[in-house]
Parts: structure tokens; sequence; C-alpha cells
């Protein structure tokens, strides 16, 4: 496979981030690297995304409750706060111009959210800064829109990697939420649509030495 131009990164969640860092080294042998803390009370560890070994700007996110933070509740980002276990929740992609984008699914009849400014303090204590929809009730479906700005790329530091085999999303019924992909028009291949139960994601990885492994 090539890889997916407008994809950005895939997103898994857990309610325990150390646990989820080693879930996903126990399956793939990568270990992620520490990314660094929300406002939202959440904190993430990455790892890059690289078809045939050429590595662009794609990544998977480990995101669960930054253990250090004021509120002992679970946040309630990517509905952390309900998991019991590791998951692949959804994924997002940079448009080239993500008003443009926006504007155009709201005229073909859907609505990714707002606009909104967000940001994350690496581990070295950095500021990254980024702009992406939000808001309640966002779908984990649907993909959320990014722009990193002047940012640079997390998927480009300096993080181990893992070979994206595929990506997909399974639906018992693909053409209702396929109407929804054609609204955001965004290029196909990003996260295809497979006939399936039960509904979720599927991700296939392959690390530079072992099997290929389907999250």
């Amino acid at each position: 496979m090539a890889i997916p131009r407008l994809l950005d990164h895939v997103v898994i969640a857990g309610p325990d981030l150390e646990e989820l860092v080693r879930w996903f080294a126990e399956r793939t042998g990568v270990t992620a690297s520490p990314g660094g803390v929300h406002p939202t009370g959440t904190a993430n560890a990455l790892v890059a995304l690289t078809v045939g070994g050429e590595r662009g700007r794609q990544y998977v996110e480990l995101i669960g409750p930054d253990p250090d933070r004021a509120d002992a509740a679970l946040p309630t980002t990517f509905g952390i706060d309900a998991l019991t276990a590791p998951v692949v929740r959804t994924y997002a992609v940079h448009p080239d111009d993500i008003d443009a984008t926006v504007a155009g699914a709201r005229a073909r009849g859907y609505d990714p959210g707002e606009v909104s400014d967000l940001s994350r303090r690496t581990a070295d204590g950095s500021l990254l800064q980024w702009r992406l929809t939000q808001g309640e009730g966002r779908r984990l479906d649907v993909p959320f829109l990014i722009d990193w700005g002047s940012t640079a790329h997390p998927g480009l530091g300096d993080i181990p990697a893992v070979e994206l085999v595929a990506f997909e999303r399974v639906e018992p019924d693909p053409a209702a939420l396929q109407d929804v992909l054609d609204a955001l028009a965004l290029d196909d291949g990003v996260a295809p649509v497979v006939a399936g139960t039960p509904a979720g994601y599927r991700l296939t990885l392959q690390p530079t030495e072992g099997r290929v492994t389907v999250l």
C-alpha cells in the first residue's frame, strides 16, 4: 500500500497509559516514546508509521489519563472514562485546508464541529500547538481534522517506528458511514470502510522484526 496522504494519526486509547504502552509493546515489539501531557488531563506516547520503510507524517498515538493530573477522575477525551481495556478509538486526517474542508462538509450535510486550538507539553517541556475539530458528541467512527500549522509534525520526530500494513473501519452497514466520509471529500484509502461485525477499527502493523499484528 502507499502512504495514505491525508492520514495524520491513529488513536489507541486506554484507561491507564503505562499499561497501554506495555500492551502495545507486547503485540508489536515496539515501545512508544513519551509524548507529553494535555490540558484535558490526558497524556500520550507515540510511534511513527512507515509504509514500505518510508516515513511520512503519520503516527500512532497511545493516549490515556495523565498519571500526574490534578483531577483524580478519568478524562472523558475519546471516552477514556468508559474504557476497561485498550482499543483503537479513532483517527485524524490533515486536510490541505482545514477551514475549507469544514465548510465543504457542512455544505454537503455533515458538520465536523468547530475548529479549536489545543496544545500539549512534550517530555522536555516544549509546547506543541495545533488546531482540530472537536466538540460535544464528536463521532469516533469518523475522523477528526487536524492542522499542525508551524508546529513540527510528531510523526517526523525522533520516535520508534512500525510498518503500517492496513487500516480500515468495519461496519455492518458500510453505506451509511460512507455517506458521511463522502461529505468530508477526503482522499480515498485513508481508512476504507468494509462490511463486517462488530463495528470498529482494524489496524494491521508489521514491526521491523516480528510477525504482523492486528489490533
